[in-house]
C-alpha cells in the first residue's frame, strides 16, 4: 500500500503496512459442515472418512484462490481530507479515500479510524461503496478538548471475489490535528472592541494623532491640544506649529502562560488555562493587526513551551496551532525555573504578559523574587481570575457551622491574596484581577493605556 503525497508530508515516521488475511463467516461455515460428515463416514463407512478431510481441504484452497484473485493491499493508496486546525466542543466532516488499482476490484470496503483520547470518531465502521477502485469514507470528528488530536490508524478490509476471505490492511498514518481555542470568541470580541458602539471600559482603534511617537508637524486649529504646540517650529514659521504623534509598532509581548495544577482548574466549568489563552488570543490578534510582535511562553514544574515571537496577521493561525502544544499538567509551578529561564531567552525589552494564580503565601514569595528580576528590565502585566468559589463563601449566609468557617478561611486567603497582589504593584508590576467574562477586555484596555503612556 502507498500514502498520497498529502498524507506523506503529514505522517511523522515511515508508514508499515500491515496486511492480515483471515477466513469469512461463510468460509468458517463451510469448513464445519465439513466435520458432521467426517465423523458419520468414520462411524459407518470408515473407508470413505477421507472424503470429509478433502472436503475441508477444498474450502481452504478455495479460500487461497480467493486470496490470489482479491485486490492486494500493495494497491491500495489512502488520500485523506482533513482540516489543517480542530476547534475545542466542534464537530466536523473528515473523509478517506481509498482507491484500489487493478482489476479484481471490491464492490465495497469497510474502513475504521483509530483515533487517540482528544478526538472521538462516528460512526464506528463505514461500508464505502466505490466506482472504478474509488472508495470513499466519512466520520464526524468530535474534538474533547485543547491539545494535538492524532489520526493513528485507517483500517480498511474487504472481501475476495468468492466471499471467502478478508483482506484487511491497517496503514500508520500518524496525523496530528492541533486542537486549539476556538476562534469564534476572538473574532466577536475583536469585533466587540472595534466598535463604535462597544460596551462601557472599550477604547477605540487607536489613529494617527494618538501615541508618542513623532510623525509630523500640521498647522496647530482650534480644538486640538495645545500642549502639542512646537513653540521652536511656530517660531521659525512665524505661525502655530504642532506635533502629530503616531502609535508605535514593532513592541515584542510575550504571554507567558501558566500550566501548573491551578491553572488547570476549572472555574465556571472551563479550566482557566484555557480562558488565559482565549484572552491571550485576543489580544495577539489586536497586536498583530497594530503592527507588534507576539510570541508564546508555557511553564510548570519546567519550561514547556516557547513560541518566538511574530509579525504579521497572516501569524495567527501559526500562534492558534502553537497553543494546542500548551498542556495541562498535574504539577506545581516552578517560578523559579521558569521565570529565570525566559529572563535569559528575551534579548530585547518586552512586555510580559503572565497568566499565574496562587493560593499560598510561600509559593507567592517565590513567584515575586523571579518577578523583580523580570521587572528591572520588561514590563510585567500580571492577570489572574477573581476566585468565585472563596468569594461565594464569603457572600453566602451561614446556616450551619461550617458555613462560618468556611467564609472565616475564605476571607483569610482572599486577604492574602490582596496582600501579595499590593506588593506586586509596588514592584511595579501592572495588575489585571478581573471576571472571566472581562479579562480579554481589561487586558486591551490596559495594553493600549501603557502604549498611551509610552511605558512600553
Amino acid at each position: 500500500m502507498t500514502l498520497s503525497p498529502a498524507l506523506s508530508r503529514k505522517r511523522t515516521r515511515r508508514v508499515r503496512d500491515r496486511c492480515v488475511v483471515y477466513p469469512t463467516q461463510k468460509a468458517i461455515f463451510a469448513m464445519a459442515a465439513g466435520l458432521p460428515l467426517t465423523l458419520v463416514l468414520a462411524a459407518f463407512r470408515p473407508d470413505l472418512w477421507a472424503v470429509g478431510g478433502a472436503w475441508i481441504a477444498a474450502i481452504v484452497c478455495l479460500c487461497a484462490l480467493d486470496f490470489l484473485l482479491s485486490a492486494k493491499p500493495s494497491r491500495l493508496t489512502i488520500t485523506p481530507s482533513v482540516p489543517p486546525v480542530l476547534f475545542i466542543d466542534d464537530t466536523v466532516d473528515i473523509s478517506f479515500q481509498a482507491r484500489i488499482a487493478g482489476r479484481a476490484l471490491p464492490k465495497a470496503v469497510e474502513m475504521k479510524l483509530s483515533v487517540n483520547g482528544f478526538l472521538t470518531a462516528q460512526p464506528d465502521t463505514v461500508e464505502a461503496r466505490g466506482k472504478d477502485g474509488r472508495y470513499k469514507g466519512t466520520w464526524d470528528l468530535t474534538t474533547a478538548r485543547r491539545g494535538e488530536g492524532k489520526i493513528n490508524k485507517l483500517w480498511a478490509r474487504w472481501l475476495g471475489p468468492l466471499g471467502l476471505i478478508w483482506v484487511q490492511s491497517a496503514p500508520q498514518t500518524d496525523i496530528v490535528l492541533p486542537i486549539v481555542p476556538n476562534s469564534k470568541y476572538v473574532t466577536e470580541q475583536a469585533l466587540r472592541f472595534y466598535s463604535q458602539d462597544a460596551a462601557f471600559g472599550q477604547k477605540m482603534q487607536r489613529r494617527r494623532g494618538e501615541g508618542t511617537e513623532f510623525d509630523s508637524l500640521r498647522d496647530f486649529v482650534s480644538g486640538m491640544d495645545k500642549r502639542a504646540i512646537d513653540w521652536k517650529q511656530s517660531a521659525r514659521h512665524n505661525s502655530l506649529k504642532a506635533k502629530e504623534y503616531r502609535t508605535e509598532r514593532n513592541h515584542n509581548i510575550i504571554f507567558a502562560i501558566d500550566t501548573g495544577r491551578l491553572m488547570c482548574e476549572p472555574l465556571a466549568g472551563v479550566p482557566r488555562i484555557d480562558r488565559a489563552l482565549n484572552a491571550s488570543l485576543l489580544m495577539s490578534y489586536i497586536c498583530l493587526k497594530h503592527g507588534d510582535r507576539v510570541g508564546f511562553f508555557g511553564f510548570d514544574a519546567a519550561p514547556r513551551v516557547y513560541a518566538k515571537p511574530v509579525a504579521g496577521l497572516n501569524a495567527f493561525a501559526q500562534l492558534q496551532k502553537q497553543t494546542a502544544g500548551i498542556d495541562y499538567s498535574i504539577e506545581e509551578t516552578n517560578f523559579t525555573l521558569g521565570l529565570s529561564r525566559l529572563g535569559r531567552t528575551l534579548s530585547r525589552r518586552s512586555l510580559i504578559v503572565m497568566f499565574t494564580d496562587f493560593v499560598d503565601t510561600t509559593n507567592a514569595e517565590l513567584m515575586m523574587e523571579n518577578l523583580t528580576r523580570l521587572v528591572k528590565t520588561h514590563l510585567v502585566v500580571f492577570v489572574t481570575f477573581n476566585d468565585v468559589a472563596l468569594e461565594g463563601y464569603m457572600t453566602k449566609s451561614p446556616e450551619t457551622p461550617q458555613d462560618v468557617s468556611r467564609a472565616v478561611i475564605a476571607a483569610s486567603l482572599i486577604q492574602d491574596r490582596d496582600i501579595v497582589l499590593a506588593k506586586l504593584r509596588r514592584m511595579g508590576v501592572q495588575i489585571i484581577e478581573a471576571d472571566i467574562d472581562t479579562v480579554g477586555i481589561r487586558l486591551l484596555n490596559t495594553f493600549f493605556d501603557l502604549k498611551n503612556r509610552g511605558m512600553i
